[in-house]
C-alpha cells in the first residue's frame, strides 16, 4: 500500500477498564500504527495511571483539566506531527485485528475521500449494530444509520456516507487541519458531524468501509440520553445548521428546522427531561453570533453547489419518523 504513516489517537476521561481493553485490541492489530496518542482529559479513576507502563507505545498527554472530545482530540492531532493518517478510537470501542489494515486498504483505494468509517456493532450484543456511518437530515438532526438494526439487515456493502462517526473512524490529516478541525466550542457531541459537514462543503467525500469491524459500547461515560449528553448534543446540532448549511438550504429548511427544535423540546418535555433541552436551546441562541462569524469564513470556501450537497442528505417526514424521537 502506498498510504503513509498513522497515529491512533484516544480521548479518555474516566473510562476505567474500558480503555486498557481498547488498548489491548489495539495492541493486536495486524497493521500497528506509527504512534499511539492517548489524552487523558484530568480523569479522577487513575485508569491512565496504571496503563501508562503496561502501554508503553503509547503516548500520554495529561491534560490539568477536561477539555472535552473536540479539543483533546485537536491537542493530539497537534502533537501527531506529520503523520498522513489520524485514526480516532473511543475508549470503549473495541476494534478487530484487521480494522486499522482494512481503513486504510480503502483509504489507499479511494483517494478522493477524505474519512472513512467503521462498522460498529454493539459490543453487547454482536447481533446488533451500534451504526454504519452518520446520516444528516436536512431539518438539522443527524443519526448514525443502522443503529440498533441487527447486523443481518443493516448495511452490508461499503460506500458513500455522510461522515463517519468517530468513535472509529480515519481522516487525511492535512484536510482534517484544512477544515479546521474539531469545533472547540462543541466540548462532546455532534462535532463528528460538524467536521464531516465542513469537510463536504469544502469538496471531499466520506465512505463507510463494511470490513473494518469495532464493537462499541456507546456512551458508557457520559449516559445515553443523560442530562449531559441531551445537553450537548441538542446545543451543537442547532449550531451545526447554523455554522454549515449553504444559504439556499438554510433558508428553505429554516422553518424544518425550528420545528425539530419545537418538537424535541415537547418530546422531552412529555418524559421529564425538558430542563437540559430548555438550557441546550438557550445557550445555542447565546452562540448564534459567534456561530455567524465562523459561518461567513465556512462559506466563503464551499466548494460545492447548495444542491449538488443536498443529495448527500437525508429528506422527508418519513426519514425523521423512522428515526425516531431524536
Amino acid at each position: 500500500m502506498s498510504v503513509g504513516g498513522v497515529a491512533v489517537i484516544i480521548v479518555n476521561f474516566n473510562s476505567g477498564d474500558l480503555l486498557g481493553e481498547c488498548l489491548r485490541h489495539l495492541r493486536a492489530q495486524t497493521r500497528h500504527p506509527e504512534r499511539v496518542i492517548v489524552v487523558d482529559n484530568a480523569s479522577s479513576d487513575s485508569s491512565a495511571d496504571w496503563l501508562e507502563s503496561e502501554y508503553p507505545e503509547a503516548e500520554w498527554i495529561r491534560s490539568n483539566r477536561n477539555r472535552g472530545f473536540a479539543a483533546a482530540n485537536n491537542l493530539a492531532v497537534r502533537w501527531a506531527g506529520e503523520v498522513e493518517w489520524l485514526a480516532l478510537l473511543n475508549p470503549d470501542a473495541f476494534p478487530q485485528p484487521d480494522w486499522l489494515e482494512r481503513l486504510l486498504a480503502a483509504a489507499d483505494k479511494h483517494p478522493e475521500c477524505a474519512s472513512f468509517g467503521s462498522r460498529l456493532v454493539d459490543a453487547s450484543d454482536s447481533s446488533r449494530l451500534d451504526g454504519t456511518g452518520d446520516v444528516y437530515h436536512v431539518s438539522g438532526l443527524a443519526w448514525r444509520r443502522d443503529h440498533g438494526r441487527p447486523t443481518a439487515v443493516g448495511a452490508s456493502a461499503s460506500g458513500e456516507i455522510f461522515a463517519p462517526c468517530a468513535a472509529a473512524a480515519l481522516y487525511r490529516r492535512d484536510i482534517f487541519l484544512e477544515a479546521g478541525g474539531f469545533d472547540e466550542d462543541f466540548f462532546c457531541y455532534f462535532e463528528d458531524v460538524d467536521l464531516g459537514f465542513r469537510l463536504r462543503l469544502l469538496g471531499y467525500c466520506s465512505r463507510y468501509v463494511a470490513d473494518a469491524v469495532v464493537r462499541h459500547v456507546g456512551s458508557a461515560v457520559t449516559g445515553r440520553r443523560s442530562p449531559f449528553s441531551l445537553y450537548h448534543g441538542h446545543r451543537n446540532l442547532v449550531w451545526t445548521y447554523c455554522k454549515n448549511m449553504p444559504g439556499p438550504l438554510f433558508w428553505l429548511y429554516l422553518p424544518q428546522h425550528l420545528l425539530l427544535n419545537l418538537g424535541t423540546v415537547l418530546w422531552y418535555a412529555l418524559r421529564g427531561q425538558a430542563g437540559p433541552l430548555l438550557r441546550a436551546k438557550r445557550d445555542a441562541l447565546c452562540g448564534l453570533s459567534c456561530c455567524w462569524r465562523q459561518r461567513r469564513v465556512i462559506q466563503v470556501h464551499r466548494r460545492v453547489s447548495a444542491w449538488g450537497l443536498r443529495h448527500t442528505m437525508s429528506h422527508g417526514l418519513l426519514a425523521l419518523c423512522r428515526r425516531g424521537g431524536g
